[in-house]
């Protein structure tokens, strides 16, 4: 999985740092080697470390205020970016007139642009213009590929012979993708091969090797590209273990997703990712976040497999709350929960390798 990254770069995430509309930056501050992160742009944070805001873990990856300094930081360490990457995730995937206006800048400091978001960068005429005159490269992550490129669900993942677990959630932005990378290496540091199956922009520019943007594809296609991707990395990888990422949730009533990933990637064991202390669909006052119970309850009637494990995301949750939480969850729905962002993965994988074939 890993490879020479893309270049260096500076993560855009003006205003939305440490907000759910920024959780394509918050991967990457994180985990990725697609990129080497030199720093990211809020202005609200400027001159702390991001790992320090997001995490109380600092990372040596500074906030700087804006695009110009960063760039001229860059520089001075020795370090040149060659990329700005919009770390930004908002509803709708648009981006906003001053971030426009910020991509612009960008380009006349000579940066190449990766954007995944659904406004293709490619195809506004003045930022393409731009680009085209300082030889630039724009690239839209969400871009689909055309019709004729695109697989039909054809069955040949029932040949796949690897443990096939999906990391599912009971809401969207709820922490899907981490817990998953955090599954795969904890199976890596165990010996086990293992490979993560991506299904959004952000695990992309992580640098997962297989994966789709399920949200930029025809509806048709869905199915058939998510088996396509699974069957791919198990033929070319012979891995013990597949994980795959789950997209939005069952319920949620902007960002349904999942049941796609149970009927075409068609898992043996689901892991759900629950935000105990959320009550509220994400972004959506007044639609109530159905019982976990509940949400375990529609997944294994869907897909005939075991819900295994719980792994909470614990946002607005104080430290000393975390293991009573995981306990009552343990405790009331009779399955074990981990924090696996706060205390690594290793516990949860010693339940997981239970359902490796002898």
């Amino acid at each position: 999985m890993m490879h020479p990254p893309d270049g260096q770069a500076i993560i855009y995430c003006q205003g939305a740092f440490n907000t759910p509309n920024w959780k394509t930056a918050h991967g990457l501050v994180r985990f990725t080697t697609r990129y080497r992160v030199l720093s990211v742009i809020d202005s609200r944070y400027s001159g702390q470390d991001a790992g320090s805001v997001l995490d109380g873990k600092p990372n040596n990856i500074p906030i700087d205020a804006t695009i110009e300094e960063a760039v001229q930081i860059a520089h001075e360490n020795g370090t040149p970016p060659s990329h700005l990457v919009i770390g930004l995730a908002p509803d709708g995937g648009r981006l906003s007139a001053s971030a426009r206006q910020d991509v612009a800048k960008a380009i006349h400091l000579d940066l190449n642009i990766d954007c995944g978001l659904h406004d293709f960068l490619s195809e506004d005429p003045e930022l393409a213009k731009l680009a085209k005159q300082k030889g630039i490269r724009l690239r839209d992550v969400r871009k689909p590929l055309p019709p004729n490129q695109l697989h039909f669900f054809s069955g040949k993942i029932e040949a796949v012979t690897a443990l096939k677990i999906a990391v599912l959630g009971t809401d969207s932005a709820v922490g899907k993708r981490t817990s998953a990378w955090k599954i795969v290496q904890a199976f890596h540091e165990k010996g086990y091969r293992a490979e993560l199956v991506g299904t959004g922009q952000t695990a992309w520019m992580q640098g997962v090797k297989y994966g789709i943007i399920m949200d930029s594809l025809i509806n048709d296609f869905v199915s058939g590209e998510i088996e396509h991707a699974v069957w791919t990395a198990w033929y070319e990888e012979h891995p013990d273990i597949i994980v795959i990422e789950g997209q939005g949730s069952l319920m949620n009533p902007a960002y349904p997703g999942g049941f796609e990933i149970l009927a075409a990637g068609r898992p043996d064991i689901i892991v759900l990712q629950h935000a105990p202390a959320r009550k509220e669909y994400d972004g959506f006052p007044g639609y109530p976040i159905h019982p976990l119970a509940r949400q375990i309850q529609v997944i294994e009637m869907l897909s005939s497999k075991p819900v295994v494990a719980i792994t909470i995301n614990h946002e607005d949750l104080a430290d000393d709350q975390i293991p009573l939480v995981c306990d009552a969850i343990h405790k009331i729905i009779g399955l074990p929960a981990f924090d696996v962002l706060r205390d690594g993965a290793a516990d949860l994988v010693k339940n997981l390798v239970t359902h490796l074939v002898k």
